[in-house]
């Protein structure tokens, strides 16, 4: 298939800036894809598709204040750098920009020296391993240097870092929010709870592939980066329970999808105690084994996670329902407005 197949038209007007003040009042479009019907609720409206023993699965990681402003050590050249994940204890992958100015062995400086590092790798897309030197705790020291990695497209600051958080977010280590999530609040969890639907959290670090385009022309030549997952003995064993019992498994945020299709695919389609790194890459036409419905937000054109969703539903009820989305001015991308799909 080729990428155009999944593009649109998109005002930039309705790429959010800034998130809503009160993190529910979102609104939600809904689409039951086998009628390909809408609906448009706001978000709390959600908790009337779920019922007793469904399950809803939140992706629990926390961002890193990943993205740092430094120098070269020699030249004083600016750079600047994202985290993505931790290879091992000072060692990290990270992008750099612009990366012709950073090789093997050039020393950056961040924080008039607080925090220093030599690039030990170079690796393709502007991907380097720096190992990273300092006195103290190194989250701490990125508490203080770093900066919340907001998407390119928005461009307004970020008054309030944990806005660009869940509200649930525990585990740290993305390079970025699973946005889906960020519509909940625990308000709005206790009532689900309350109605007997089971909530489960697993983890995956957001990293590289939520940065990287699709640059081949058809979609089967692309390849995601690996990003790092987890799910406990609990949550395994209350998925299996939820399935078993004929209940719906609603996976909020495409990052939570990736992982729950990546363990039921790597064990005979049932759910266990699992850690790793998925390059699950879920484009039409794929067949869903361990999710039965999707909340998330609005996707970039030709993006991958369009394609995700493009596959759950089929592509010409995605395609129209961004159509509707567009032309009710929903908002998009991290910041915007959700959708559900059942």
């Amino acid at each position: 298939m080729n990428i155009d197949d999944f593009d649109f038209d998109l005002p930039e007007e309705l790429i959010a800036q800034t998130p809503l003040k009160d993190r529910a009042a979102s609104r939600l479009l809904v689409l039951n894809r086998e009628t390909g019907e809408v609906e448009h609720k706001h978000f709390p409206s959600i908790k009337s598709y779920l019922s007793p023993g469904d399950c809803l699965v939140l992706n629990d990681t926390r961002v890193l204040p990943a993205r740092l402003y430094g120098t070269k050590k020699d030249t004083k050249a600016n750079v600047e750098i994202l985290l993505l994940h931790q290879q091992e204890k000072d060692r990290w992958e990270v992008l750099v920009k612009p990366a012709k100015k950073v090789k093997f062995g050039t020393e950056l400086i961040f924080g008039d020296g607080r925090l220093q590092a030599i690039c030990t790798e170079e690796k393709d897309h502007g991907g380097r391993i720096l190992e990273f030197f300092y006195k103290g705790i190194f989250y701490e020291v990125l508490d203080e240097l770093g900066e919340m990695p907001l998407p390119p497209y928005i461009k307004e600051q970020l008054s309030e870092k944990e806005r660009y958080q869940t509200v649930f977010a525990k585990e740290e280590g993305s390079a970025a929010a699973p946005t889906a999530g960020l519509h909940f609040t625990n308000e709005l969890l206790t009532e689900i709870r309350n109605m007997d639907v089971h909530i489960v959290f697993i983890t995956l670090h957001v990293g590289l592939g939520t940065f990287r385009p699709v640059s081949a022309d058809t979609i089967e030549e692309h390849k995601m980066h690996a990003e790092f997952y987890h799910m406990s003995e609990t949550a395994s064993e209350k998925l299996n329970k939820v399935k078993q019992n004929g209940g719906k498994i609603i996976s909020v945020g495409t990052t939570s999808t990736r992982t729950l299709e990546t363990i039921m695919r790597d064990n005979q389609g049932v759910f266990r105690e699992s850690s790793g790194w998925t390059d699950i890459f879920i484009y039409p036409p794929y067949e869903f084994k361990a999710v039965d419905g999707l909340i998330t937000n609005f996707h970039l054109p030709k993006s991958t996670l369009i394609m995700l969703v493009s596959a759950l539903a089929d592509r010409e009820t995605i395609l129209s329902t961004y159509k509707e989305a567009v032309r009710e001015r929903y908002r998009f991308f991290s910041f915007g407005d959700a959708m559900l799909i059942l």
